[in-house]
């Protein structure tokens, strides 16, 4: 066996979104990292769209940022077109949404890689984890090289014995014609670790040239663009247009006509898929009755003719997906690139790790993205970056950082796979969150870096600038309250332009702007001493006066919350031994083993009548220690 010498503290087993966030977190804290991917030119690839954001996902990357991450900075700075989903809606449900420049987003990530202190980038596929007395000790790599570390972050994606399935074609590949994963896994279960089967497939690339824009309808991006990164301070532009189109009736009877031949259908695909990614053959199956479905061509980057048929995933044989293809309108004389595949994978029950994504059975051991049984590059940057902090923390013996539902939609997603688990790859959705006018992406900053200061991924330098931030927005909230416009002509003018109901008396400018039809741009227009401040600070102004009377019921909410939360559960608690739990419930929090009444509470199969028992269990054990510590002094 080959040794290398040089011992790391963390290594970070798998360079996709997530490695990639975890890596640099443990590295910026201060800790010898060693990232590997199985193919360098596969570090921070994007397999299925090469896009960033969208609902619920766009939230997941302002967090990353506003903690000291690194994917919202680089979405920014290689980015093709820009918009804000769900404007008709309410701001709690605002999702930012950008294509990138595939192969611009994994070049710049590479060297930034590279170029970050105390991380180093290794091609190497790993093929098992050293553990002694329950602890994480080295890793060894296909050619026997034996890494001595200290923590180890899994982040294998969809390579943990991937399998590619197109039609009856079926081969081991990791995505993008890359080599799987194949022998980590035995390693895995050789520790205990339960591992289950996921699977997901992406579309066809076609030929730009073969497509017929004519018949199809331009999207274009934002006039104004927000940017993932608060510290974005420059213009961004759009630099192409995106175009939508439809499937055909004739499209539907192909796949109709040739569904006996679907893996999904012929029992060949065994893994679970996406409920909410599904395939273009298992949108026609569930939805009998819709003639056409929207289909989206984007543009995989500035230098090459592959566009991305966003909405057309499939794993049926090829010459059926070209028939398919080409029944869409403007694709009829479409030349296909790259076929669309499924790809099988193991992936991890996430049930089996902590709030802080570390293993219950191993220490030092940590599980990030689709390794967890998620879907999607945001989900597991997310997940990457709080591995990587936790990681780094476990090597200076401090207790893990958890984030919770009330002030992160990552403590939303890390809290849902671990204590619910999920049978089916995860994705994140505002719909998920209880709280989600609190959770908004315009105020990410104002809930999370305060936090990234703390841990110290936030600069002293953006910290400063923050609290800057927050005390104009403070300041102009105070300073509208204190401003009463008169009933004058102009005023009434302006409010009538606006449909807005005219003034008899006096009105603080809190009290026009509360009206639902009147912005922070209209009060400009209705009084000049309205300050012109950056679009996202008056956007938080807007926000936090329009909808003060909601977020101060959903804070009530969340107070209600953190006192379940904060009732911490034993870890030596011992549920056989809770007279009147419930058979059903003592076997999930036997094996859950939940840090809180809270958390506890949101098990399936743990129900209010449970909680009730535990609560009174705690009340019961809390007077025995103290009539213990009495005893000891007496």
């Amino acid at each position: 066996m080959a040794f290398i010498e040089d011992k790391f503290e963390v290594a970070v087993i798998g360079a996709g979104h997530a490695g990639c966030e975890a890596a640099f977190a443990s590295a910026r804290l201060g800790h010898k990292t060693v990232l590997f991917s199985i193919n360098l030119d596969a570090v921070a690839n994007m397999p299925c769209n090469p896009s960033i954001g969208g609902t619920g996902k766009g939230h997941l990357v302002r967090e990353i940022d506003a903690l000291g991450g690194e994917m919202g900075k680089l979405a920014d700075d290689t980015f093709l077109q820009s918009r804000v989903l769900n404007r008709g809606k309410g701001p709690a449900v605002y999702s930012l949404r950008v294509q990138e420049d595939r192969r611009a987003y994994q070049e710049e990530m590479k060297k930034r890689i590279e170029n970050q202190p105390n991380l180093h980038l290794k091609q190497a596929e790993i093929v098992s984890i050293d553990a002694e007395d329950g602890k994480v000790v080295g890793v060894t790599d296909a050619l026997g090289n034996y890494y001595r570390v200290n923590a180890a972050i899994i982040a294998t994606g969809t390579y943990l014995r991937g399998k590619i399935i197109v039609g009856t074609y079926f081969e081991p590949g990791g995505p993008d014609g890359m080599f799987a994963a194949n022998k980590l896994t035995e390693s895995l279960q050789n520790h205990g670790i339960r591992l289950m089967r996921f699977k997901t497939g992406t579309p066809a690339r076609v030929h730009r040239d073969t497509i017929d824009f004519s018949k199809m309808e331009i999207q274009k991006g934002d006039d104004i663009i927000t940017p993932f990164s608060f510290t974005t301070k420059r213009e961004l532009a759009n630099q192409v247009e995106c175009y939508l189109t439809y499937s055909t009736e004739k499209t539907k009877q192909i796949v109709l006509d040739n569904i006996h031949l679907s893996p999904l259908y012929s029992g060949v695909i065994e893994g679970i898929g996406p409920r909410y990614c599904p395939s273009f053959e298992d949108k026609i199956m569930r939805f009998p009755d819709k003639v056409r479905h929207q289909l989206f061509i984007e543009p995989m980057g500035l230098n090459t003719k592959e566009m991305y048929v966003q909405g057309m995933s499939s794993s049926l044989p090829y010459e059926v997906q070209v028939q398919m293809y080409r029944s869409v309108i403007g694709l009829e004389e479409v030349e296909l690139m790259r076929p669309a595949y499924a790809i099988e994978y193991d992936c991890v029950d996430p049930t089996e790790l902590t709030l802080g994504l570390s293993f219950k059975k191993i220490k030092g051991l940590y599980g990030a993205g689709q390794f967890n049984g998620t879907s999607g590059y945001e989900e597991a940057a997310a997940q990457g970056l709080i591995a990587g902090i936790n990681a780094a923390r476990y090597i200076e013996n401090r207790e893990e950082f958890h984030l919770s539902r009330d002030n992160s939609y990552i403590g939303v997603l890390i809290d849902d796979i671990v204590t619910k688990g999920t049978n089916e790859p995860y994705r994140m959705m505002t719909s998920r969150s209880e709280y989600r006018l609190l959770l908004r992406q315009d105020n990410a900053d104002q809930r999370l870096t305060p936090l990234g200061y703390e841990l110290g991924l936030i600069s002293k330098e953006r910290y400063q600038d923050f609290l800057e931030k927050q005390a104009i927005i403070e300041e102009e909230i105070k300073y509208l309250e204190s401003v009463i416009v008169p009933p004058s002509e102009h005023v009434i003018a302006t409010l009538e332009k606006y449909e807005s109901t005219p003034i008899k008396t006096g009105i603080r400018l809190t009290d026009l702007l509360r009206r639902p039809e009147i912005s922070y741009e209209m009060l400009k227009e209705i009084s000049d001493k309205v300050h012109i401040l950056p679009r996202d600070i008056e956007e938080e102004v807007t926000v936090t006066i329009k909808y003060a009377g909601y977020i101060k019921r959903q804070m009530s909410q969340v107070n209600q919350f953190k006192k379940l939360e904060q009732k911490k559960l034993p870890e030596d608690i011992n549920y056989d031994d809770i007279y009147g739990l419930r058979i059903e419930a003592r076997q999930k929090l036997s094996k859950l083993r939940p840090s809180s009444i809270g958390q506890a509470s949101r098990i399936s199969g743990v129900s209010p009548a449970d909680i009730s028992v535990l609560l009174i269990y705690l009340d019961s054990r809390r007077n025995q220690t103290a009539q213990g510590a009495s005893s000891t002094e007496a």
